[in-house]
């Protein structure tokens, strides 16, 4: 368990000059990762639109007009075709995600349950989100060979109120204690550039702290606006500041996987290699994430032999 459960222990740590912050953050990933090792996940949506939850930044609300085209639950032949095609471009993980507000003892989610168990045959990891999660279900995914669940929380305690009316933050933590009860890892970030401060993300960084043992991966996402939703407008923030987050993250639970996830196709590749010296050893591939866009392919792989970084292998590892 991180030790740093006060928050104004981690606000020392969080507002530390930059530069000073993040080469402790580079010091201590160096120390437990293999820095110029990247692994590289992809997620597909398996069902898309018609939630009926109200989150403020989400395309895939019922309660929004947007122009995300619904789509039932896919079918296991497409789904095993795409996790294919994936491992083809490297990627070691698989993530599912479907915009459920919660998971329900129905014939989808027996579908969902053999879609993991063919992934798994193909000898990779696989991630689901799927919403809030009872226990019995959980033991239901891990024993159908579910390595991790993810379930963000999102943004602090504080500020959730102003961005989710539908689903409590107790809600999510319920989930979570769930997931871990059931053997599975612990995939939960947040989203960063929602109209938060400050002092939000280290109430955020603080809950995850929280967490016994820490997140095995922590998925930091930013805001990307999209029309139609109370977020539209919302002004971009700087990539500074996620780097800051990815920092005081690296340097608070050394041994989890940081994930870069939805908002790099708004940052520069300057910009990136920050996050990604700074602690973050993930990236999502493909040009959709959900239904947001993302880099293409040959963009990323440009990307990362520039930096001289490279997607790991099947079974190399990424630990020191």
């Amino acid at each position: 368990m991180s030790s740093f459960k006060n928050k104004n222990e981690i606000k020392k740590i969080y507002f530390k000059p930059l530069i000073d912050l993040v080469e402790q953050s580079h010091s201590i990933h160096k120390k437990h990762f293999k820095t110029h090792l990247i692994q590289a996940s992809k997620l597909l949506s398996i069902k898309t639109g018609a939630c009926p939850e109200d989150c403020a930044y989400c395309s895939q609300s019922s309660r929004y007009e947007t122009k995300i085209q619904k789509e039932k639950l896919l079918d296991l032949q497409t789904v095993i075709f795409k996790a294919k095609k994936a491992k083809e471009e490297g990627a070691t993980r698989f993530c599912l995600g479907a915009s459920w507000r919660e998971v329900k003892d129905n014939r989808p989610f027996e579908n969902v349950l053999e879609m993991v168990k063919e992934i798994k045959k193909l000898h990779m990891e696989v991630c689901c989100t799927l919403g809030m999660l009872s226990l019995n279900q959980a033991k239901k995914l891990k024993k159908a060979g579910l390595d991790a669940y993810n379930h963000n929380l999102d943004t602090s305690p504080e500020f959730y109120p102003k961005i989710i009316s539908t689903r409590s933050y107790q809600d999510r933590l319920n989930t979570l204690k769930n997931v871990r009860q059931a053997g599975l890892t612990i995939c939960t970030g947040g989203i960063l550039g929602l109209g938060e401060s400050h002092e939000d993300r280290c109430s955020f960084i603080q809950q995850l702290c929280f967490i016994n043992p820490p997140p095995e991966s922590i998925t930091i996402n930013t805001l990307i606006p999209i029309k139609g939703t109370p977020l539209e407008n919302q002004k971009a923030i700087s990539v500074l500041d996620v780097v800051r987050v990815i920092a005081v993250c690296r340097i608070l639970m050394p041994h989890s996987m940081i994930r870069l996830s939805a908002g790099r196709s708004q940052q520069s590749l300057t910009e990136q290699f920050m996050c990604f010296y700074a602690g973050a050893n993930s990236l999502f591939i493909g040009n959709k994430l959900l239904t947001a866009d993302n880099p293409e392919l040959s963009t990323d792989h440009n990307m990362l032999e520039s930096l001289g970084l490279k997607m790991k292998a099947q079974k190399e590892s990424l630990k020191v």
